[in-house]
C-alpha cells in the first residue's frame, strides 16, 4: 500500500499517474448511498459499522478513485463525549446548549478509545475488503468544531464565534485547546486501527483574516499535527475560502495542503511554499456542465498543477448532492488517462 499513488502523492514521490479522491465521495450523489440509508439518521449510520464500511467503500467500487474517506461526521467526537447534539437534515449539526462561558468548558473531555469503537471495528473490517487501496481517516478542525459549538449550528457570519475569540481571548483558547486533544485523540483512533493518512477539515477557518488565523486557530491545528506526527501517515489540511491562509495551512504541520477552487494550483503553489503536496482543486459546480466542459476545466487545474511534486486531484470542496455519479466517474478515468507517465 505504500507504494500506492496517493500516498506517493502525499509523499511527493513520482506516481505512475495523478491520483484522484473526491471530499463526500461517499454521500447523496450516489443512489446506493441513499438506498442504504433510507430511514436510518446521519448519527447512527456514523455509528453502525456495517453501514460505515458499506458506505465507504460504495465510491471505490463505482468510481475508481484511488483512496478511500472514512464516512463519518466532524462532530462524531463530541457526541462521542457526550455533547447533545444532533444532525438534521437540510440544516447540518444543531447543538442543543451552544457553548458560551467557562463553565461550558466541563462539558469537553479527552476521548477515551473506548467512546468510539464502532470506528475501531468499521475500520478493521474496510482495511480488510480495500486492500492496497488507501483509507483516509479524518476530523473537524478545532476552529470548525469551536464554531458549530459556540454558534449552536451551521452559521454565515460566525458572530458570536467572533465575538468570544475577541471579547474572552483566554477562554478561547482553553476552548480550541481542549478541542485540539479531542480531534488529535479521534485521529489517533483512526491511525491505529489501519487509516493509511488523515485529513482535518476546517471547513470554516475561511472567515478569519491571516493574522487572527495565526494568532488565534494556528496554535491549536499545530497541536493536532504534532499529536499525530509520530505515526508518519501523510496529514492534509483544507479548508474553504483560505486563498490568504494557504501558507498558513501549511506552516501548522500538514504535509498536504488543500486547495478550493478559488486560486489555481500553480499560485496556490507559490503561497505554500516548497516541501508541501497540494490537493485540488476542481469547482464542484463544473461538474453539472456538458463533459467536454468538464474535460477542460479538469485539464486547467492539471495543467495549473504542472510539474508540482505531489499533486492530488480533487474537488475544491464536497461532491454536490445533485452531481451526476458518471460525471464523477468520467473524471476519474479522465484524469487517469491525461496523467499516465
Amino acid at each position: 500500500m505504500t507504494d500506492s499513488p496517493f500516498l506517493r502523492a502525499c509523499r511527493r514521490e513520482p506516481v505512475p499517474h495523478t491520483p484522484v479522491w473526491f471530499m463526500r465521495q461517499a454521500g447523496r450523489s450516489l443512489p446506493e448511498y441513499r438506498r442504504v440509508r433510507q430511514g436510518t439518521g446521519m448519527l447512527e449510520s456514523c455509528m453502525r459499522p456495517d453501514l460505515v464500511t458499506e458506505i465507504t467503500l460504495q465510491p471505490v467500487r463505482r468510481h475508481g478513485v484511488d483512496a478511500a474517506i472514512y464516512f463519518s461526521d466532524i462532530v462524531v467526537p463530541l457526541k462521542a463525549i457526550g455533547v447533545d447534539l444532533d444532525i438534521r437534515p437540510g440544516v447540518g449539526p444543531v447543538v442543543e446548549r451552544p457553548f458560551r462561558s467557562r463553565a461550558d468548558l466541563d462539558r469537553l473531555r479527552p476521548l477515551d478509545p473506548d467512546d468510539v469503537k464502532y470506528v475501531t471495528e468499521a475500520i478493521g473490517m474496510l482495511t480488510a475488503e480495500l486492500g492496497a487501496t488507501p483509507l483516509i481517516g479524518f476530523a473537524g478542525a478545532p476552529f470548525t468544531l469551536a464554531s458549530y459549538l459556540v454558534e449552536g449550528g451551521p452559521s454565515r457570519n460566525h458572530e458570536h464565534t467572533k465575538a468570544l475569540m475577541y471579547g474572552d481571548p483566554e477562554l478561547w483558547e482553553a476552548l480550541l485547546d481542549r478541542l485540539a486533544v479531542l480531534t488529535a485523540g479521534f485521529l489517533t483512533v483512526q491511525i491505529e486501527a489501519g487509516a493509511s493518512a488523515v485529513q482535518l477539515f476546517d471547513s470554516w477557518v475561511g472567515a478569519l483574516s491571516p493574522a487572527d488565523y495565526r494568532d488565534r486557530v494556528l496554535p491549536a491545528s499545530a497541536k493536532v499535527f504534532r499529536a499525530v506526527a509520530q505515526y508518519g501517515v501523510p496529514r492534509i489540511h483544507f479548508g474553504v475560502g483560505t486563498g490568504e491562509l494557504l501558507g498558513l495551512l501549511g506552516e501548522a504541520g500538514a504535509d498536504v495542503v488543500g486547495v478550493d477552487w478559488r486560486v489555481p494550483l500553480d499560485e496556490a503553489a507559490r503561497r505554500v511554499g516548497p516541501g508541501k503536496a497540494l490537493q485540488g482543486n476542481l469547482d464542484p459546480a463544473v461538474l453539472f456542465a456538458p463533459r467536454e466542459a468538464v474535460e477542460a476545466q479538469a485539464g486547467r487545474v492539471l495543467a495549473a498543477a504542472g510539474e508540482l511534486p505531489g499533486h492530488i486531484f480533487n474537488l475544491g470542496h464536497g461532491v454536490l448532492p445533485e452531481t451526476d455519479p458518471e460525471a464523477l466517474t468520467r473524471l476519474v478515468a479522465y484524469v487517469h488517462e491525461n496523467t499516465a507517465r
